[in-house]
């Protein structure tokens, strides 16, 4: 068995082993160091889950069964490897009485061979496991013998030191059991499992630069870098019960222009009717799939979190489906998007303090596209992309049933009665093609297809990531801005309750915008009884300048549709090379000018200097 494990591994390939009944042992790819856990009884499977089984190798056994012969076989290779390596065996011990315990540990050391930066490192690193808002208690125990209270040592000193070992312990406070009951508590194991995890490859990084030969760069480098089938089962059902519904479609008007006429007859009086097109997709079969998904199965946290996140959002996405045209619906966005934050509200007043209205709204005597000819421009765009990857494959459609402009599962959709501006063709391109519809093409590169149809929580960054391309080909007017100001003030009216004359009356009479934009406005907000998405435009875009100016790269925002919440879960994933760099990037970023706004970004700008960039480059071209 020895030398069949060895063979694997000098021959690049995972290691995953059953060891008697229920013992186990994985090993993703040759790292310097080995996690162990030990259990008499029967195997407490939420203690294995939360203390080894989401690190790169790890061994799981029942204490009756001998494992050092295998341990010194493994050893002696990881030593002709890279020099020597850690055996770490963690065990759950409760260390404190407290009614609402804090994480406590105990690290368990040699008197003599351990360098002192490697236990420094561990114990740093423990001391970032926080639980319900509480620090956790770690202490340093100097010990002749290494193992569990009652177990014997699973290497001798003689062992360890003819193959090169390190021996420490961790006894760990399984907090997140009920003490007197010994219920999991859900969520606090999650949580638990999670911090846990970094903090052991926070240590594992210093032990391979303090006592090896390995190199790795950051720490989740360390992390398990080969994807379990479950994963991409749990993946490929998620995303199939996506693509059976489109909610932005769903809740987009089929009668845009008729309403709008219709309102304008009434003399801005009647609130004017939407239609919307048929629902095809059966929620409760749809909820039943989504809730059938094993998650529970899925050992590694980090992928864990991302696909339960993306399970709540598509729930709430298909509640709102189901509640389209009911007050439900309201109550339901509000949930998925948010009300609109102090902050947020008076940033957008800020942005009406500064820009004057009218200047670049749109007016009708303005040059402009009609759906056709931009429909056209945009086939050029797309053909652009096609020369650089023959596999971009976005079609541009002008639809009937489909108000404005908008990308849908990667395809641009003109609607036949919308028009843009001519000095914003560009924006509009970068906007939609070189933002929405790139990241659909490379997100559709990476292993995970959530990367393609979008991360949970992905659109606040999506859409200021869109907007700040319209920003990088230098048509961010005034104009623009006002609008994504007027989207935040009718959201929050809307959820303050006022009615949809309300608040077109407010856009049109108190903040100067022409009729048809007021209107265009609070169909938008009011579109499906009550759809708040539209505040995450400016959102957003706070959100990335905040971000661009503390040192964020453009690129990584591009391998998929990705969220700002998760772009931590993202960067890790990277570099346990589990996603792929981005496969294209936006055109516009090879233009110098784009390069220059970018770097003018990276300095530190807020909104408010966005603004008034855009009023001197108004009064400029005037």
């Amino acid at each position: 068995m020895e030398q069949e494990i060895i063979e694997r591994l000098e021959a690049g390939l995972p290691v995953d082993l059953a060891l008697g009944d229920s013992g186990r042992l994985h090993i993703d790819r040759p790292v310097p160091f080995l996690c162990v856990y030990r259990w008499q009884g029967r195997a407490p499977e939420a203690d294995r889950r939360a203390l080894v089984s989401s690190q790169a190798a790890w061994l799981v056994v029942p204490t009756d069964l001998g494992v050092s012969e295998l341990l010194c076989s493994l050893g002696r290779w990881l030593e002709a490897r890279f020099g020597g390596w850690l055996l770490l065996e963690l065990w759950t011990e409760p260390l404190g009485k407290a009614a609402l315990p804090r994480p406590g540990f105990e690290i368990h050391a040699p008197a003599h061979g351990t360098p002192n930066p490697v236990l420094e490192a561990l114990e740093e690193a423990l001391l970032k496991v926080r639980l319900r808002g509480r620090s956790p208690e770690v202490r340093l125990c100097y010990e002749l013998e290494i193992a569990p209270p009652g177990l014997s040592p699973l290497l001798s000193d003689e062992q360890a030191g003819a193959c090169g070992c390190t021996c420490l312990g961790l006894a760990v406070d399984p907090v997140y059991r009920d003490p007197e009951g010994g219920e999991i508590h859900v969520f606090a194991h999650r949580t638990f499992r999670r911090r846990l995890d970094i903090a052991l490859r926070r240590a594992f990084h210093a032990f391979a630069h303090a006592c090896t030969s390995h190199r790795p760069a950051h720490y989740h480098e360390l992390g398990p870098q080969r994807i379990p089938e479950v994963a991409f089962e749990i993946d490929a059902e998620l995303a199939e019960i996506g693509e059976h519904f489109d909610l932005l479609l769903h809740v987009t008007p089929v009668n845009a222009e008729a309403a709008w006429l219709a309102f304008r007859d009434s003399g801005h009086s009647r609130p004017p009717e939407f239609l919307y097109r048929p629902r095809t997709a059966d929620p409760d079969l749809l909820k039943r799939r989504l809730f059938a998904i094993p998650l529970e199965t899925l050992e590694d946290p980090a992928l864990h979190e991302m696909f339960a996140a993306k399970r709540d959002e598509l729930d709430r996405q298909i509640t709102l489906l189901s509640d389209r045209g009911t007050p439900r619906f309201l109550l339901g966005s509000r949930q998925l998007f948010g009300d609109v934050e102090p902050e947020l509200r008076e940033a957008a007043e800020r942005l009406f303090e500064i820009l004057k209205a009218g200047q670049g709204d749109e007016r009708e005597h303005q040059e402009s596209l009609d759906a056709r000819a931009l429909a056209d421009r945009a086939r050029e765009e797309v053909a652009r992309y096609r020369t650089l990857a023959p596999d971009f494959a976005t079609r541009v459609e002008v639809r009937e049933d489909v108000a404005g402009i908008l990308v849908s599962h990667g395809d641009f959709l003109v609607g036949a009665d919308a028009r843009v501006a001519a000095r914003r063709v560009e924006a509009a391109l970068a906007h939609e093609i070189g933002t929405h519809a790139l990241t659909w093409h490379n997100g559709g590169r990476q292993p995970f297809r959530e990367l393609r149809a979008g991360m949970a929580g992905y659109e606040p960054l999506q859409e200021g990531l869109a907007v700040l391309a319209e920003y990088l080909v230098g048509q961010l007017d005034p104009g623009r801005l006002r609008q994504l100001a007027g989207r935040v003030i009718a959201v929050h009216m809307a959820c303050e309750g006022a009615d949809f004359v309300e608040v077109f009356r407010h856009l049109h009479r108190e903040r100067g915008f022409g009729a048809r934009a007021a209107f265009m406005t609070a169909m938008r907000t009011f579109r499906g009884g009550g759809y708040v998405k539209d505040a995450i435009y400016l959102r957003g875009l706070q959100a990335l300048l905040e971000r661009l100016g503390e040192g964020l790269s453009l690129e990584i925002l591009y391998v998929g549709k990705v969220s700002l919440e998760f772009l931590p879960l993202v960067e890790e994933l990277r570099w346990r090379n589990l996603i792929e760099p981005p496969a294209l990037l936006p055109r516009f970023l090879e233009q110098a000018e784009a390069q220059q706004r970018l770097a003018r970004l990276q300095t530190g700008m807020s909104l408010t200097d966005l603004a008034r960039e855009a009023n001197r480059c108004a009064s400029a071209s005037s």
